[in-house]
């Protein structure tokens, strides 16, 4: 199964294709420019130098959030768009479990973290075991000291990951929680794993029709009221 999967819910934007488990190629920027100028010329970049067109393609798959909200907007319209324009089906992913397979080889708590502001991150927990990934909590907003309490008296070993993660560490390490954060190079959220992410959800048939891709929101934007939207598929 082939999939593009885009990645826009923070600063930097990625797309990549992946078959079967496999990355077949990926890219990444992290310039300061708009995703809306940089998103379309990665992905047409990486198709070609794969030999492949869009119609190859068995899924687009995008990270719906939680995350930058002007962001998300873009890569889910990008997403229904290219799906529709080859008829082809979506995956919606949460941009917390996309990135916890950054670092799914590392044993024991993952927390992931994106910062929220108001000294909140948007947050998942889950455990990992043998490459396996559990899910502990829904995606959520939380504050920082919440999230101490949460898992003070956690005995497995923690890994940050995430924009936010440096918060947390600097949280947990003032509070005396031991903890580590998950190595540069795999920090933060990045199409690939969303790719990964979007192969398992694949597989299980969690799979939506562009029209029915949406974006999820933790907290609406600040000229918007609170409008309830489906969460993404887990």
């Amino acid at each position: 199964m082939k999939i593009l999967a885009l990645e826009t819910s923070a600063k930097a934007v990625s797309a990549a294709v992946s078959e079967n488990g496999r990355i077949l190629a990926s890219g990444y920027q992290d310039t300061g420019l708009t995703h809306s100028r940089t998103l379309m010329p990665i992905v047409e970049h990486i198709l070609k130098n794969t030999d492949l067109k869009l119609s190859d393609m068995d899924a687009i798959a995008v990270a719906v959030g939680p995350g930058s909200f002007t962001g998300i907007r873009i890569g889910v319209s990008a997403a229904k768009g290219l799906a529709f324009s080859v008829d082809k089906p979506a995956v919606g992913v949460s941009t917390l479990a996309a990135m916890a397979r950054n670092v799914a080889f590392a044993d024991g708590l993952i927390v992931c973290a994106m910062d929220a502001r108001r000294s909140q991150v948007y947050n998942a927990n889950f455990s990992a075991e043998n490459g396996v990934l559990t899910r502990l909590t829904p995606d959520r907003a939380v504050s920082l000291d919440e999230l101490a309490e949460e898992i003070r008296n956690d005995p497995r070993p923690i890994t940050l990951v995430g924009d936010g993660a440096h918060l947390v560490y600097a949280r947990f390490t003032e509070q005396g929680i031991p903890c580590r954060m998950a190595p540069p190079h795999l920090i933060m959220q990045n199409a690939t794993s969303v790719a990964l992410e979007a192969e398992a959800l694949a597989a299980q048939g969690k799979l939506a029709s562009a029209q029915e891709l949406e974006a999820f929101y933790l907290r609406p934007p600040q000229a918007d009221p609170l409008k309830k939207k489906p969460a993404p598929i887990q």
